[in-house]
C-alpha cells in the first residue's frame, strides 16, 4: 500500500523560505514521476512541480524561478523547496506520486499521479 506523508508546513512572512517534504512508502520514488500540488480555497487544486524519473523537473509559470523541486532516492522522499515566498503561495500543499516512466511534455496535470497525500499547509503572510 503506497502511503505519502507531507511535513514542513506553516507560517512564514511574505519573502521567506520554506521546505517541504514527502515521505513514500510502498513506492519506489527513484523509479517514477513524483510532484506536488496546491489547493488555495475556494480554488482549484493546481499543478506546482514534477520530477520525473529521468530526474528533469517540470514547473508552474507561477514558481518558476522560486521554487525547486527534488529527491532523495535513498530516503524515499521528495522535497519542494520554496524560496522568496508571496502570500499568493497560502495553500495547502499534497504530494502525489505516478506510475508513469520518463518525462512527460506539458503543464503539470493531476491525470499523471496515481496515489495522493493528506496535505501540509503553507501561509504566507504580508
Amino acid at each position: 500500500q503506497v502511503q505519502l506523508v507531507e511535513s514542513g508546513g506553516g507560517s512564514v512572512q511574505a519573502g521567506g523560505s520554506l521546505r517541504l517534504s514527502c515521505a513514500a512508502s510502498g513506492y519506489t520514488a527513484s523509479r517514477y514521476l513524483m510532484g506536488w500540488f496546491r489547493q488555495a480555497p475556494g480554488k482549484e487544486r493546481e499543478g506546482v512541480a514534477a520530477i520525473f524519473s529521468d530526474g528533469s523537473t517540470s514547473y508552474a509559470d507561477s514558481v518558476k524561478g522560486r521554487f525547486t523541486i527534488s529527491k532523495d532516492n535513498a530516503k524515499n522522499t521528495l522535497y519542494l523547496q520554496m524560496n522568496s515566498l508571496k502570500p499568493e503561495d497560502t495553500a495547502m500543499y499534497y504530494c502525489a506520486a505516478g506510475l508513469l516512466y520518463g518525462r512527460v511534455r506539458g503543464p503539470v496535470k493531476e491525470g499523471w499521479f496515481n496515489y495522493w497525500g493528506q496535505g501540509t499547509q503553507l501561509t504566507v503572510s504580508s
